[in-house]
């Protein structure tokens, strides 16, 4: 088969010396600048994750180090068929020299299996690790098939993660361990649900013992059978990991069936202001993780800038609350920055991958580093995590909320301001 990099095997005429922060300057021909390529669900159901893109690539291209970089932006409108398709066009016809991808599996999965067919150095984000190596894998259920990718890499945390911070939240109130569990019949609902590296396992390990009713489609209009089965099963807590609308749809049909858990955590649907306010007072005490926050103690490599700094950044120029994405957007540009800094050659996919995989940035995410620390084996080569913390949204007199970390134990470098509270 002949991909984009047995057709661009060859080396750029000339240089220009560009400055990467100390960093060296790679080879590139006169007058050109390094194309990079940037695939995000910007309409479509996940669309609140790309809500950031517009000002974080902004910002970047008005950066010292940015005025260096082409990004060529394509929106996945929350389709996976699109993100490969888009994916392909970049690699074969915009000819791009790196590709970033972020949110949800279903966004970078298919980005980063075309960019591993087509030889094209890869860097993702914000996707649970497990859905995103695991779920590119050609026998899924066969661990022993499993192959480490030459030109995809990863960062973000694991099911491993999640599942610590709920059942810390979880554990500071008074409940009966029955939870129930809300997975769609997509990438992420599949990992999340699977009985055997899913959450079941680590939750009972937990002490906690999981009522899973089955798939259902995303953008479903009801939610009874769920519903009924959670009050069947007595849960006292609900989880999962489910689009906005679908959430949105839940739990008005929960609250309208008289059904009231003690505490509703679930992962992507509520990780955004807009998603709560929506909910008006049904909104307050709702929880989920926390990726990244203005409360981060972590500075960009790029700009220097404080997490806080960031987030009031972007509200000042938005005029919008910050939102998690903002800090995972603007590492990704931190990150194809300091790489391709350190390759002489940038139409050199080996050498751009090489540098990847030997990369050691200090973020506004944290560390990022694929060095093996806290996962398997079969994921090291791949796969780096950054820090995990609980969150609760909380309704203010205005009728806006603020999201108040209650969890930091496993990273407790990130400071909390508040404890878990039950829902009223």
């Amino acid at each position: 088969m002949i991909t984009r990099r047995t057709l661009l095997k060859t080396t750029a005429a000339g240089s220009l010396a560009y400055g990467f922060g100390g960093l060296a300057a790679p080879a590139i021909a006169q007058g050109a600048k390094i194309k990079i390529g940037y695939v995000s669900p910007q309409t479509g159901p996940l669309a609140s994750f790309g809500e950031s893109d517009a000002y974080n690539i902004a910002s970047f291209l008005a950066t010292e180090a940015g005025k260096n970089f082409e990004v060529i932006v394509k929106d996945s409108q929350s389709n996976p068929n699109r993100a490969a398709d888009v994916a392909k066009e970049l690699i074969l016809s915009d000819e791009i020299n790196l590709m970033l991808v972020a949110s949800t599996p279903e966004t970078t999965n298919p980005v980063a299996t075309t960019c591993e067919a087509e030889g094209m150095p890869c860097i993702s984000t914000k996707a649970p690790w497990q859905p995103w190596f695991i779920g590119q894998q050609g026998n899924p259920g066969d661990p022993t098939s499993w192959k480490p990718f030459n030109f995809a890499y990863h960062y973000f945390w694991g099911l491993e993660d999640v599942i610590a911070v709920f059942t810390n939240m979880w554990s500071q109130l008074d409940t009966n361990k029955k939870v129930g569990g809300l997975f769609p019949n997509d990438a992420d609902g599949n990992a999340w649900g699977d009985p055997n590296v899913g959450l079941k396992p680590g939750l009972a390990q937990a002490g906690y013992d999981l009522l899973d009713p089955g798939r259902y489609q995303n953008l479903s209009d009801d939610f009874t059978a769920q519903v009924n089965a959670f009050k069947a099963g007595g849960c006292d807590i609900i989880t999962g990991v489910v689009i906005p609308p679908d959430f949105t749809t839940f739990w008005n049909q929960a609250k309208q069936q008289g059904f009231a858990p003690k505490a509703l955590t679930v992962a992507k649907a509520i990780l955004f202001p807009q998603s709560v306010e929506t909910l008006g007072p049904a909104g307050h005490n709702l929880s989920s993780e926390v990726w990244w926050s203005a409360q981060h103690p972590f500075k960009s490599s790029l700009t220097g800038q404080s997490a806080a700094e960031l987030a009031a950044d972007f509200t000042a120029k938005t005029g919008r609350p910050w939102t998690q994405p903002i800090g995972f957007i603007h590492s990704l540009f931190e990150m194809a920055t300091n790489v391709m800094g350190r390759v002489n050659d940038v139409t050199d996919a080996d050498a751009i991958a090489a540098a990847i995989a030997a990369s050691k940035v200090d973020t506004i995410v944290g560390h990022v580093e694929w060095n093996g620390q806290g996962v398997p084996p079969f994921a090291a080569k791949n796969v780096t995590k950054t820090p995990l913390v609980g969150g609760q949204w909380r309704r203010k007199d205005d009728g806006k909320f603020d999201l108040v970390i209650v969890d930091n134990k496993t990273a407790p470098n990130i400071p909390a301001a508040g404890k878990m509270e039950a829902l009223s």
